[in-house]
């Protein structure tokens, strides 16, 4: 519908509740009912899963045409990442906002700053994605009511022309609302007590929840040790939970990522459940660390399986959990990410220990063999360190090329020495090409950075705090910050415009007319900033 269709429409509607509404404006009910496009989180996920779907078909097509997110921790960082967004590449196609359990323990626990295990409030999982949307919420109705100032000021002027421009920019108006993929961790319980979080998550805005196969009390942070794996059977029931959540609620398309950490988790809490040779049970028990056994030299309290006629004991830790043998890691993804496929998930993501494309690549390869369309959500962690890391890569690169290194040492090569050189400009190539290689060459389908601006408001605060209370005091802020974000046009630096205040203003007129009592006046310091 055009936008004068929307106002038509509250005309008629209007007209038709006679003199008790001859006060309502139809023109301003429409301008409200169109900056609030989703009024709840269900249709939120609606929208969401649709784009998700469509953009995984299209990299199905074609690899070059993957997916990008950043971890934010606060409605209005995910709220700055897409105005940003939207400022310099004018669309947010194919930028997602990723929510990350990590940040959420360590920034938004009731109990304080808590590592990534599970510890933290459950709740807080779908709380943040409702604020996160309701920042990008307010973004739109933000960005649409300068559009309708624009388009008052263009009538008074008599400029057709642009009163029609505007209102078609009004009518294709790309909101700020994007995917989210939500992180419910090992499920915070059972499966019951998934498929209620995941509920709430939905009802939210989420359309994609990223679960992986960790148990839920034994938790740990992907790229720290001590992981701990459950059986397929246990994992699959969480999926399948996810899945009936997603049903109930109505948002039949969406999406499902398995996260699979056998790559770095070397234990398991339990045997699998087996009843023949062969099956996911089996399988999966096939990886423990075994001891063959004589049936003379059983000891008290020994847990033993049979396999191929024989009797074993598989090497049990004092904390009662298994552990698998050395090596197996890669095929215990690779079956992981295949049965997880083949149970109602729709994506994958490994958590590896490095970013490396070979690696990624191999393990990918393996499992398109059984899931041809199978593809990957990828973490290019802060938990790697991408300078030494790719330097060591190009440096064993040219070793085996038979190059001359004797200028380079392999162990120190994040040293700022080495920045100028070669080697160093070679490695910073490969990075900044990484997700275009990966999503090429590993089947990776969204690209996502974990905890991003974690770093980049601990690095901006120590930047500011440094000057500011040392030798440059408030220049400190005045060259570093405000003038920057003049500058660069930075939406902030008019901080009472992005908190509602002029959204504030109209909401007065439309409901006190001319003894509306208006923030925006001629006083306001804001106006200094007009011309930024």
């Amino acid at each position: 519908m055009t936008y004068q269709g929307k106002i038509d429409e509250f005309r008629t509607t209007i007209a038709a509740q006679g003199a008790p509404w001859n006060a309502i404006d139809a023109e301003a009910a429409a301008r409200m009912r169109i900056q609030n496009r989703f009024p709840t989180g269900l249709e939120i996920a609606h929208h969401t899963a649709k784009i998700m779907r469509e953009d995984m078909a299209a990299y199905d097509a074609d690899p070059a045409a993957y997916t990008q997110s950043l971890g934010c921790w606060h409605g209005f960082i995910g709220q700055q990442k897409l105005i940003s967004i939207k400022k310099h590449f004018g669309t947010t196609k194919g930028k997602y906002l990723y929510l990350s359990g990590w940040m959420i323990a360590a920034l938004r626990s009731e109990f304080g700053p808590l590592p990534d295990q599970s510890m933290h409030e459950k709740t807080s999982v779908p709380a943040l994605i409702e604020e996160l949307y309701t920042f990008l919420r307010q973004a739109d109705a933000r960005e649409l009511g300068m559009l309708f100032r624009d388009l008052d000021a263009a009538r008074e002027r008599g400029d057709e022309v642009e009163a029609k421009r505007l209102e078609h920019a009004i009518e294709n108006h790309e909101t700020h609302v994007v995917p989210i993929i939500a992180d419910i961790d090992a499920g915070f319980g059972n499966a019951e007590a998934t498929y209620l979080l995941a509920k709430k998550m939905i009802e939210a805005g989420a359309c994609a929840l990223q679960i992986e196969n960790q148990v839920s009390d034994e938790k740990q942070c992907g790229h720290q040790d001590g992981k701990v794996t459950v059986p397929h059977e246990d994992f699959l029931q969480k999926i399948r939970a996810i899945r009936y959540a997603f049903l109930e609620l109505g948002v039949e398309d969406g999406i499902i990522v398995a996260r699979t950490d056998s790559l770095g988790a070397g234990l398991t809490k339990q045997i699998a459940y087996s009843t023949e040779p062969g099956d996911l049970g089996d399988q999966y028990n096939s990886f423990l660390d075994c001891e063959e056994v004589d049936p003379a030299q059983i000891g008290n309290g020994d847990v033993l399986i049979t396999r191929n006629g024989k009797l074993l004991r598989p090497k049990r830790l004092p904390s009662n959990l298994y552990q698998f043998r050395p090596g197996t890691g890669e095929d215990r993804c690779v079956l992981d990410c295949v049965t997880a496929l083949q149970n109602g998930a729709d994506l994958l993501w490994i958590e590896t220990e490095k970013p490396h494309i070979g690696q990624i690549g191999g393990m990918v390869s393996r499992i398109r063999e059984v899931i041809p369309d199978a593809k990957l959500v990828y973490n290019n962690s802060p938990s790697f360190n991408w300078t030494l890391n790719f330097r060591q890569q190009v440096y064993d690169a040219w070793e085996a090329e038979g190059r001359d290194l004797s200028a380079y040492d392999r162990a120190k090569l994040m040293s700022v020495d080495y920045d100028g050189t070669e080697l160093a400009a070679e490695a910073d190539a490969r990075i900044r090409t990484f997700q275009a290689d990966a999503a090429r060459e590993a089947g990776i389908f969204h690209h996502l950075i974990t905890l991003p601006t974690y770093h980049t408001a601990a690095l901006s605060t120590d930047n500011l705090a440094k000057r500011y209370f040392g030798e440059e005091g408030m220049l400190g802020y005045v060259k570093q910050v405000q003038r920057e974000e003049i500058r660069q046009g930075i939406a902030c630096v008019k901080h009472q415009n992005m908190a509602g205040s002029d959204i504030g203003d109209d909401h007065k007129e439309y409901f006190a007319g001319e003894a509306a009592l208006k923030a925006g006046g001629a006083h306001n310091t804001m106006n200094q900033f007009a011309a930024a």
